[in-house]
């Protein structure tokens, strides 16, 4: 593809290293904020740099947050002896559109994966171990999509969590097996998290 300008050049360049965006689609983009008014397109940079700044991951459990604590875990309405375990803010994004979940989360930031590189202690793993015994938690449900990395990060979970006597158990497979847990239909992902079934089943499925 050539450019006419090494700015337009840049910009695209940087735009399509973004998830799902080819040069032509950055391309498209770049041009379509070049045709606003220069205020929209410093108010987006201005809102990009603010959160890169200023974005933070709640304490209790590692959401994304504008303060230190959550608005979840700050919330007093919410149950907090129970935590749905899941992958990023994207699927606690999903199970609370579903309205179906009164509970905590715990955020692993991601899914073990050898592959990748992505070890235990790459992931928010411990914390969870540590609030576990100290006895805060009554439940723990794996909310992890239904792959390989996402049943290898429950099962190591579940085997770091034998002999505590909590109570674990895992999203009914209303999700399809292979299926990321972002883009299930709010009806299914709600169905799944209220019929969930106990961890140890799973593992005989």
């Amino acid at each position: 593809m050539d450019f006419s300008s090494k700015l337009l050049e840049q910009a695209v360049d940087e735009m399509s290293q973004l998830p799902g965006i080819g040069k032509r689609t950055a391309l498209r983009l770049v041009l379509h904020l070049l045709k606003q008014p220069k205020e929209q397109t410093e108010q987006l940079a201005g809102a990009l740099q603010n959160l890169r700044q200023n974005i933070k991951l709640c304490k209790n459990c590692f959401n994304i947050s504008d303060t230190e604590l959550c608005e979840i875990c700050a919330n007093p309405s919410r149950v907090s002896e129970i935590v749905c375990v899941v992958e990023d803010i994207r699927d606690v994004m999903a199970i609370e559109n579903t309205g179906q979940y009164r509970g905590h989360y715990h955020v692993l930031g991601g899914k073990i994966s050898p592959m990748d590189g992505i070890g235990p202690s790459q992931l928010s793993i411990k914390p969870l171990i540590e609030k576990v015994s100290a006895g805060k938690i009554e439940e723990i449900i794996f909310a992890l999509s239904s792959t390989l990395e996402g049943d290898t990060t429950n099962f190591y979970i579940y085997k770091q969590l034998e002999g505590t006597g909590i109570k674990t158990s895992t999203i009914a497979r209303g999700i399809s097996v292979g299926d990321e847990l972002e883009y299930a239909d709010e009806v299914t992902l709600g169905r799944s998290i209220t019929n969930r079934i106990p961890f140890e089943n799973s593992m005989k499925s």
